[in-house]
């Protein structure tokens, strides 16, 4: 009897123990579950229930029900399916330009030299700069009027006349210009991560086997990187598709929605781009617009996890 008193002792101990301990852990997820719920779910449930009401936010007429009729507005919305166009036009420029020169910066500064930590350094530098300076300063560069690239390239006789960079022919070659100069050294860290961690035998044995640099970097270094180049295609997708603050800075999605993309297209319902901005704010239709996008976004998603899996079977 003693010994099963004890061991029953020692089982309400455990589970005391345990009670604390999940007590405690549930504790420490609060805070960030409140978050979460707050800046994640709830606006999202705000935005789904406004897409069927007619409603110009805080201070004009109480929400109105309208059905499906923002939805179908959308649908029949030539803008909007320009902007969605831009959209892709800006991303994958953006992504099929800024992956390969990350990778190729990567491969270049692999090695750990005190030249290739500063350089590194410096190509990192604009990740860290606020989205709206660095637009800022290209905008002033890429000025038509006084800029630097049109007087540099003046003085060197390869131009005779200003070009508009950011007008209707220019503009989304600068804005795409402007991404990558923002983003390659951050892409560029994730690459080296990657490089490092390549099994140094593998590629020794590959090069032993008669393997040049270039199918030792094709058939072994990029498989092996598998993982990690579909973590960093992923956030180059992402990160391309919900871009904003490099085109409002630069130029508003102008000139003509020439350079409107999804994002500021449905930003622009709910608080107005700037002082002269002709569109009233409508959260109505501004939440349609979102979750139209929101859905356009998700099919690119599986899209592109369907096609790593495939690349999965390939490698």
């Amino acid at each position: 009897m003693a010994v099963k008193k004890v061991q029953t002792t020692l089982e309400e101990g455990h589970r005391r123990r345990m009670r604390r301990r999940d007590i405690e852990s549930y504790a420490f997820l609060l805070p960030n579950l409140l978050l979460f719920i707050l800046c994640s779910i709830y606006p999202v449930l705000w935005t789904l229930k406004y897409v069927f009401y007619q409603y110009g936010g805080i201070g004009t007429a109480a929400p109105k029900w309208v059905g499906l009729e923002n939805l179908a507005r959308v649908f029949r919305d030539e803008v909007y399916w320009k902007s969605v166009a831009n959209t892709f036009v800006y991303g994958f420029g953006k992504v099929l330009i800024i992956i390969p020169l990350a990778f190729f910066l990567a491969l270049l500064l692999n090695k750990q030299t005190k030249f290739n930590g500063v350089a590194q350094s410096v190509i990192f530098l604009p990740t860290i700069m606020s989205s709206a300076v660095m637009g800022l300063v290209f905008y002033l560069l890429f000025n038509a009027y006084n800029g630097e690239i049109n007087q540099y390239l003046m003085g060197l006789g390869i131009i005779k006349t200003p070009i508009n960079w950011l007008g209707k022919d220019h503009a989304m070659q600068t804005l795409i210009i402007t991404a990558i100069w923002g983003g390659v050294g951050n892409y560029m860290v994730y690459f080296i991560a990657g490089l490092q961690q390549v099994a140094k035998d593998v590629q020794e044995s590959a090069k032993i086997d008669g393997a040049g640099p270039i199918k030792t970097l094709w058939f072994v270094t990029i498989p092996m990187m598998g993982p990690i180049l579909k973590i960093i295609l992923m956030l180059a997708i992402t990160s391309a598709f919900n871009d904003i603050t490099n085109v409002m800075v630069l130029t508003e999605g102008g000139p003509n929605n020439a350079t409107m993309v999804m994002s500021l297209y449905a930003y622009q319902y709910f608080f107005p781009v700037s002082a002269s901005s002709s569109v009233i704010p409508q959260y109505g239709y501004g939440a349609a617009v979102s979750v139209v996008s929101a859905a356009i976004a998700g099919v690119i998603t599986v899209i592109y996890l369907r096609l790593s899996r495939k690349l999965d079977e390939i490698y």
